[in-house]
């Protein structure tokens, strides 16, 4: 049963509609000559009806004294009022009075203005009265016939209502063959709609007449038509099973062109339940794709995006010839929305069309080449883009190995990137390929010896460095890869060069402010203004002069020279490593001992004057101790290399080689095969789903007693599965609703409450059971809610009159903006004659205005606090190391938490950190392995407002069992950071020691 609806009357500033005002004084109101006093003592009386004061006595005056009023405004609050007014008397049947209504409300819907034609006739939707509305019938039948649109269209919403209630549907018997009538006669499109969604609820055969008869048409229709023809075909095919599919097939597929995008959306799911053919299939994943394309709401975008992907894992293969199609989406300016469709497009790649992709996305890449040049702005978005696009080919390459070789070379041309994330997913992706595929390593190895002088990171060198060592075999390799190091090292011994050049550089200056003349006094070094080229005036300053003679500021030096000046000392020990590397192999392969010697003492050369040089001035930061230590290991290590290939020294050079070559590859093999099993693991998890088990309950829909409303929202649910393939799996049962019952009121109050939170995304259902457990009427009873941190009220609870001993739900809207912990606090405000509980149970916060109040006085109760759990809206999510990085470098909220806890292992604890935080760890399993009385990884989480929340734990077992360590949080607001600090230091509490 449809519950009535009523129309929000907002009350005026000049009376308030709290205080009950009297029969008498709205009476002499109503008589008054001024429409202004007679409007606020309608609205007065409405509301005063509304909370159970419905002056029966006023009645008759307002038929005397307001009724023949030609204000409009009048005219509409009356309608109002004759909406809430009681119009049956004690025994049931209609007042009186209320004929004088009736054949006012007739005259109103004969009045030439169409606008109180429209108006009255919308008055009469919401009226169930059947003696009431018999006398009216012929005139809301002659306003279908109108001249005005807007009069018809009310006129068919009045005769629905009339038809489709059961008290009333026998004023109008032939309804649906009135519409079928009108339906075929007008000519207004919105018309037309309102009458065929008539027909479609409660005459569906009527109907599907009139659709065969204009399906040609159907294309060419109103939007509202459209969506109307697709609602019914959805009926229809619920209702009437498999029969007459392929003509609904055919209509649905001629509204997938159509230019409505909310008609397109609508036809491409409605398709989608129709038939599983691969034709119809493509045909809607087409649309879809049209729809991300062409959309330029983002948000919409996403969404759609949804349904592709929710569709292709449906129809797995079936629309990956449309890759292609997809990758369209691209030029969307959206990050967002270029990643989901570049995931999207990674699963629809197969043998076939990896060519086309890989060539497409190589065209991308080749675009972003200019955003990192000198003098260009910086895009984060661009950048972002640039390397989302090199992992997307780093992806191709590996599955696809046939491809690696067409896009290794072009990636490589960005390792000297701005970018040092590009340029780390690039080198990244080289190691992983030259590993993978030994055919492709000596190209390889040539392309990067060739780029060597571009890179610009320490850690792309790095990188570079351990591919160079590891896999440069031959003596024309090594010779290569040697002669690359001095380019990109310079001068050697480094100290003693960087002296001749700071040495030169203050002669240089010297010689210039003397005029050339060497043999002239030193002139005195002036501050004072100078004149530029262009006739401005420019001062140079002391810091500017030392400034040119700061060697570590020149631009001109070899890449890794200024690296190892500007302290990267962790690159330097791996170049020490792979020196040593290249060492070994030219010894292993070349039987000339003067050229092993020359190399071999080159490379301790160039480890000393590492050394060196960052014990001196000239490096920015001193070389560490452990940098010294792992350096000196590698001089010592080429120092003592054997010259010979006999005895003892054959087996120290085997024993050296395993420390320097079997152990390095066996690490990385075994991290890339950690990697490829992780993959395989979450394939395998995803493909293992059991869509439908084989004994689940058959369910006969004849057979079930579920009336209408949720049949039809069960079969809603059930197309939407079967459009989609994603079963709705948030349903609680009851116990779970049970957990989250909060009780707001002490027991021993007069009025008992407690609420159902409900989390939903991105706002808060609060069901509030108020019940009055005293012998009188609570009047006036409402709560009033209010809100701490980005929680919003979004409308306030009406009011009640609550009867003794009864009960009442009431529903409250909260919107959630941000993550973080919110705090939701009010009170039960009511008038009546119980005063309050003088006895008040433990947890009862009551207040009473006075201790006797009596009938009219306003009565308090406080609420305890709700408190919303920051978990509802934080769930475990991945990214990966580099993006970790970046955004622990870029956050700025930062929140410690120490940690004090009783569990006994440091593996307990994190699972139970990450049981508590919903976040994910990052950290590889492999790495976690072991016992060493340390321990620490990275977790991450993400918001359902797409907030990033990252964490790092660092804690340690003494030798008495106790951990001590400490968390730290990072995210973008301080709102998660904080709350997430708070529920860390509420869990470590939690567990015991036998958990």
């Amino acid at each position: 049963m449809d519950a009535a609806a009523y129309t929000v009357v907002a009350a005026s500033d000049g009376i308030d509609s709290h205080i009950a005002t009297s029969s008498q004084e709205l009476r002499t109101l109503l008589q008054k000559p001024d429409d202004e006093l007679k409007l606020e003592a309608l609205r007065t009386l409405i509301t005063s009806t509304l909370n159970g004061h419905p002056h029966p006595t006023l009645l008759m005056p307002i038929i005397q004294y307001v009724l023949p009023s030609k204000s409009k405004a009048i005219k509409k609050m009356l309608h109002f009022y004759w909406e809430v007014c009681p119009k049956l008397d004690e025994n049931g049947k209609l007042k009186q009075e209320m004929i004088l209504v009736c054949n006012a409300i007739r005259n109103d819907l004969q009045h030439p203005n169409e606008y109180i034609r429209g108006s009255t006739l919308r008055f009469l939707q919401k009226i169930k009265e059947a003696e009431l509305l018999e006398p009216l019938v012929p005139s809301i039948l002659t306003c279908l016939e109108h001249r005005h649109s807007y009069v018809r269209k009310n006129a068919l919403f009045c005769v629905y209502s009339v038809f489709t209630t059961p008290t009333t549907a026998a004023l109008i018997p032939d309804a649906p063959d009135l519409m079928e009538t009108f339906l075929a006669a007008e000519a207004d499109s919105t018309c037309k709609r309102n009458a065929f969604i008539f027909l479609a609820h409660v005459a569906p055969e009527k109907a599907m007449v009139y659709l065969s008869g204009m399906a040609e048409q159907i294309g060419g229709a109103d939007e509202g038509m459209q969506l109307a023809v697709i609602e019914l075909i959805r009926k229809e095919t619920k209702t009437g099973g498999g029969q007459g599919k392929a003509r609904f097939v055919r209509v649905i597929s001629e509204l997938l062109d159509a230019p409505s995008h909310a008609v397109k959306y609508e036809a491409a799911t409605t398709l989608a339940t129709l038939t599983q053919s691969s034709a119809a299939i493509k045909a809607t994943a087409s649309a879809l794709i049209e729809l991300v394309v062409k959309e330029s709401d983002n948000n919409v975008k996403l969404i759609v995006l949804d349904r592709l992907d929710a569709l292709r894992k449906r129809h797995e293969h079936v629309i990956d010839p449309l890759v292609m199609d997809v990758l369209r989406v691209l030029s969307s300016t959206d990050m967002d929305v270029k990643r989901k469709a570049l995931n999207i497009a990674l699963e629809m790649v197969t043998s076939r069309n990896i060519e086309e992709v890989v060539l497409f996305l190589k065209k991308e890449l080749m675009k972003t080449v200019g955003d990192g040049t000198p003098g260009v702005a910086v895009d984060k978005a661009a950048t972002e883009y640039k390397q989302l696009l090199i992992q997307s080919i780093h992806a191709c390459a590996i599955k696809f190995g046939e491809v690696a070789s067409n896009v290794v070379h072009v990636l490589m041309e960005f390792l000297g990137d701005s970018s040092n994330s590009s340029a780390v997913d690039v080198i990244s992706f080289v190691r992983e390929v030259v590993e993978k595929f030994p055919d492709l390593r000596s190209s390889i190895l040539e392309k990067l010896l060739r780029t060597f002088d571009q890179i610009k990171s320490g850690k792309v060198f790095r990188g570079a460095l351990w591919i160079v060592g590891e896999y440069c075999e031959s003596v024309q390799d090594v010779k290569e890869a040697m002669q690359q190091v001095r380019n990109v090292i310079g001068e050697l011994p480094i100290l003693a060069a960087e002296e001749r050049a700071l040495e030169a550089t203050a002669a240089g200056e010297d010689e210039q402010l003397n005029g050339g003349d060497s043999t002239a006094p030193a002139a005195p070094k002036s501050s004072g203004p100078k004149v530029r080229a262009d006739g401005t005036y420019a001062t140079e300053t002391a810091f500017e002069q030392v400034a040119k003679l700061d060697p570590t500021s020149s631009s001109s030096k070899p890449p890794l020279r200024s690296l190892l000046l500007l302290g990267d000392f962790y690159t330097a020990t791996v170049l020490a490593s792979t020196l040593v590397k290249l060492v070994m192999h030219f010894s292993a392969v070349s039987s000339d001992t003067l050229a092993v010697n020359s190399i071999r003492a080159e490379s301790m050369l160039i480890m000393t004057s590492i050394i060196r040089v960052g014990q001196s001035s000239f490096s920015a930061a001193p070389i560490d101790e452990d940098s010294v230590e792992r350096i000196m290991t590698c001089i010592q290590t080429l120092a003592t290399f054997p010259a010979g290939n006999a005895g003892a020294e054959m087996q120290q050079d085997e024993d050296v080689a395993d420390v320097f070559f079997g152990d390095t590859k066996a690490a990385y093999a075994k991290m890339i095969a950690h990697q490829e099993a992780k993959k395989a693991e979450e394939l395998a998890k995803q493909t293992k789903i059991v869509k439908v088990q084989a004994d689940d309950l058959l369910t006969f829909r004849q057979f079930s007693k579920k009336n209408a409303a949720e049949a039809e929202a069960e079969d809603l649910e059930k197309e939407l599965v079967q459009a989609t393939g994603v079963a709705d799996s948030g349903k609680d049962d009851f116990i779970s609703k049970l957990q989250r019952v909060i009780q707001l009121t002490g027991f021993s109050d007069p009025v008992y409450a407690e609420a159902y939170v409900h989390v939903h995304q991105f706002d808060i259902l609060l069901d509030v059971l108020v019940v009055n457990q005293t012998a009188e009427t609570l009047q006036n009873l409402n709560i009033e809610f209010a809100t701490l941190g980005d929680l919003k009220l979004v409308e306030r609870p009406s009011s009640y009159t609550l009867a003794p001993y009864n009960y009442q739900s009431i529903k409250a809207a909260i919107k959630v903006s941000s993550t973080e912990t919110g705090v939701i606090f009010g009170n039960i405000i009511y008038e009546g004659s119980a005063p309050a509980s003088k006895s008040q149970k433990a947890g009862s916060r009551s207040a009473v205005s006075s201790s006797g109040a009596s009938a009219g006085e306003s009565n308090c109760v406080v609420l305890n606090d709700i408190h919303i759990d920051i978990m509802d809206y934080i769930k475990p999510a991945r990214c990966t190391e580099t993006q970790f990085r970046s955004m622990w470098t870029e956050f700025e909220w930062e929140n410690k938490v120490n940690v004090n806890t009783t569990i006994p292992t440091l593996r307990k604890y994190l699972e139970h950190m990450m049981k508590s935080t919903n976040m994910a760890c990052l950290t590889p399993t492999a790495s976690l392995a072991g016992e060493c009385g340390f321990l620490s990884a990275n977790l991450y989480a993400r918001s359902l407002f797409g907030e990033d929340a990252l964490a790092n734990l660092s804690i340690e077992q003494l030798k008495d069992g106790t951990i001590q360590g400490h968390v730290r949080i990072r995210s973008k607001t301080q709102g998660i950071a904080l709350s997430l600090g708070d529920k860390i230091t509420l869990a470590q509490k939690g567990p015991q020691a036998d958990d």
